[in-house]
């Protein structure tokens, strides 16, 4: 029985009780049979726009997507709901959007025209359902299931091959074969779907618990998205430090990471996108990728901006490539000198980094591999707590004790000094004090601070 929340219930029973058919539809009622609370409820009605605004005649009404039959329609208790009139889709000419709807009186030519089985089910406030295709079935059977041709379903709206691809990372359903057959065709219709559009979905996508196997069946999709990481897909590594191809270590990679940050998903996504342009062979017959992180940061950029990411997650994102392969060992010096460097947020998201990718690699090593990154943050962590100086600000000195104590002109070797005076404050050779570092910075000003 599905637990139609009262809100939802009210709407209905109003349209009822006009002489319009009204049912909850699509995911509420996939999620509800998977035992699943919704979080949103959607509703569709044999009702026009025009009719729903005269059986809600006083209530507060939004003309969310009136062109297309939509209205938002506000309960009793201040909910809100989109109510939709049953339709057929015109003719999708630019493969994402209908020419036009007509709006029909039968709920199953508007369910028809829905992407997938389990999407097209509806529900009355009596708890019956319509579900002319077979929807719960295929989710009793695990199936995600194109709605009538899948060619045609795809054909009209590319984004739809990313749906189902997100839907199976999500729930760990697999695509019914000619669906699956149809998506590996149409891949190419993916370029006709904005970049924001297939972010969201690819996001999604990467957050699912079932990501890896989705990620590996359908290469052609990934590549076809980012087609930089087709090189890697069967690049051998040569290395007693990996045990899989280059793409499949970075999806593996992907797939260890288990938190929500997308950021930490794209960056392992791309971490090693570099590599196979930078292998070579040692002499001890092994395999190298010397640069690859400079590598991987340079492609990174232009794959981000062309999906459309904010200038703060794209940063993110590319500090987490850049710094992946560090080396900080487990002592109070050298975190110190990373915490300078990168602060505990940024080694806190790098720890998640790391250890993804160290349970890509083979298991030589990967034991201490792990427990170095956990002594490693934990000795971050009390060096941050304890308040000690990290940053510029935190010095005992600033730049105008400089030019007021020393006669320092002010300009770029202010910050030159300074710079210096915190990096030997860091690296313990001397203390955070003012006159020991008025010492210091007199001796570095007359000998010439380095410039970097």
């Amino acid at each position: 029985m599905i637990d139609i929340p009262g809100g939802a219930l009210e709407i209905l029973g109003r349209l009822n009780d006009a002489g319009y058919d009204a049912y909850v539809v699509g995911g509420c009622v996939r999620d509800s049979l998977r035992g699943i609370a919704p979080y949103d409820w959607d509703i569709t009605t044999s009702a026009t726009p025009d009719e729903m605004k005269e059986v809600f005649l006083g209530e507060k009404i939004i003309e969310t997507g009136i062109k297309h039959g939509t209205l938002t329609i506000r309960s009793s208790a201040g909910e809100f709901f989109e109510v939709t009139t049953f339709r057929v889709d015109g003719e999708y000419k630019d493969g994402r959007h209908p020419e036009n709807v007509e709006f029909v009186r039968d709920v199953e030519g508007d369910l028809a025209r829905r992407d997938f089985t389990m999407n097209a089910i509806a529900c009355d406030a009596e708890g019956n359902t319509e579900d002319p295709f077979g929807g719960e079935k295929d989710i009793s059977n695990e199936v995600i299931r194109c709605v009538g041709d899948p060619d045609k379903r795809f054909g009209e709206d590319g984004l739809r091959i990313l749906r189902a691809l997100r839907f199976a990372a999500a729930t760990g359903f697999a695509v019914e074969e000619k669906t699956r057959a149809s998506i590996h065709r149409n891949a190419g219709l993916l370029s006709n779907i904005s970049a924001e559009r297939i972010n969201s979905e690819l996001t999604k996508l990467l957050l699912g618990d079932h990501a890896f196997d989705v990620l590996m069946e359908y290469k052609d999709i990934v590549t076809a998205i980012i087609p930089e990481l087709a090189p890697s897909i069967g690049f051998e590594q040569n290395s007693v430090w990996h045990c899989y191809d280059v793409y499949e270590h970075i999806m593996r990679a992907v797939d260890a990471y288990k938190g929500d940050d997308a950021c930490i998903k794209f960056a392992l996504l791309l971490h090693d996108v570099g590599k196979p342009a930078c292998y070579s062979v040692g002499p001890d017959g092994r395999g190298h990728f010397y640069g690859h992180v400079e590598e991987s940061v340079r492609l990174a950029g232009p794959i981000l901006d062309r999906l459309k990411f904010s200038n703060a997650d794209k940063e993110k994102i590319t500090e987490l490539i850049r710094y992946h392969d560090i080396r900080v060992e487990p002592q109070d010096k050298s975190c110190r000198k990373a915490l300078g460097k990168l602060g505990l947020e940024l080694m806190e998201d790098l720890g998640h980094v790391k250890k993804a990718d160290i349970s890509a690699q083979s298991e030589y090593s990967r034991i201490r591999e792990f427990d170095k990154v956990d002594e490693v943050l934990k000795i971050a962590r009390k060096i941050a707590s304890s308040g000690a100086c990290l940053k510029l600000r935190d010095l005992a000195v600033g730049g105008d004790d400089l030019i007021e104590e020393l006669g320092v002109a002010p300009g770029p070797v202010v910050g030159n000094i300074l710079n210096e005076l915190l990096k030997k404050v860091i690296e313990d050779q001397i203390p955070n004090e003012r006159g020991a570092l008025l010492e210091c910075a007199r001796d570095l000003y007359a000998n010439g601070v380095p410039n970097d």
